[in-house]
């Protein structure tokens, strides 16, 4: 595996799309935003649909992108359906479940995107909010319904997103409208909207560095949209982290 070029799966849809003469075909689709960002901070970018035994994959892989979308299924955290929460996807739920305990069982580099972030947090037995409006009594978190709107985030110092970020206050592009409630084992919340709403976790045992943690895994959760800016720290840290080094370097 060259160290320049690790590759990097990126969790993708599978649902109906149009194109041309081409009407509601079933596809395997992906904002390209997510290849780009990932090709633009120097890694290879490859889709994992979700289709059944796709975790297999992971020992192929030298980091992994959960990417957003629609909702998880509530039962999997053990709550009811909001009349908010969108139809549930049980294939793809069934595959980024899958994808995100072997990663975590591998100390795969990985970085959650929106959705993701949702993901890691019920597979660690966490729990989500499931319509923010109804929590924070606004629509700040998804403003704009085939967009981006931006808000502020408060980065934890000392955080391992605050050193790969290099910043502890930023502007972020943001489209959604659940986020995790009930923190899931290991994990904590290292970024947070003005209105309290989690928007990062990573695992505790990443630390200050200066703690002997160096050598943690890299798994970084943001509810916002990095692909969607131009900030591609997030994207660099996880190629940096997917390198492999030859032994006999």
């Amino acid at each position: 595996m060259s160290s320049i070029s690790p590759l990097i799966g990126i969790s993708c849809y599978a649902q109906p799309a149009s194109w041309g003469r081409w009407e509601r075909v079933q596809v395997n689709l992906l904002p390209r935003r997510y290849a780009e960002a990932v090709a633009r901070a120097g890694g290879l970018p490859v889709l994992l649909p979700p289709v059944p035994g796709i975790g297999d994959v992971l020992d192929r892989l030298d980091g992994l992108i959960l990417s957003g979308g629609g909702d998880l299924d509530p039962a999997r955290y053990g709550a009811v359906r909001d009349p908010e929460t969108d139809p549930a996807n049980a294939a793809r739920d069934e595959a980024e479940f899958a994808l995100c305990a072997g990663a975590l069982g591998r100390g795969l580099p990985l970085l959650a995107i929106c959705r993701g972030l949702q993901v890691l947090n019920v597979v660690l037995g966490g729990t989500l909010h499931q319509h923010l409006p109804d929590v924070v009594g606004t629509d700040a978190h998804s403003p704009v319904v085939s967009g981006y709107g931006s808000h502020e985030v408060s980065v934890a110092p000392g955080s391992q997103l605050a050193r790969v970020l290099g910043q502890t206050n930023l502007a972020v592009p943001s489209h959604h409208h659940q986020a995790a409630d009930k923190l899931g084992a290991g994990l904590v919340a290292t970024a947070r909207a003005a209105d309290g709403v989690i928007e990062a976790v990573e695992l505790e045992s990443a630390g200050e560095p200066d703690a002997g943690n160096e050598g943690s895994p890299f798994l970084l959760a943001v509810q916002w949209h990095p692909e969607a800016g131009d900030d591609l720290s997030l994207f660099k840290g996880l190629i940096t982290a997917a390198t492999r080094v030859p032994a006999n370097a």
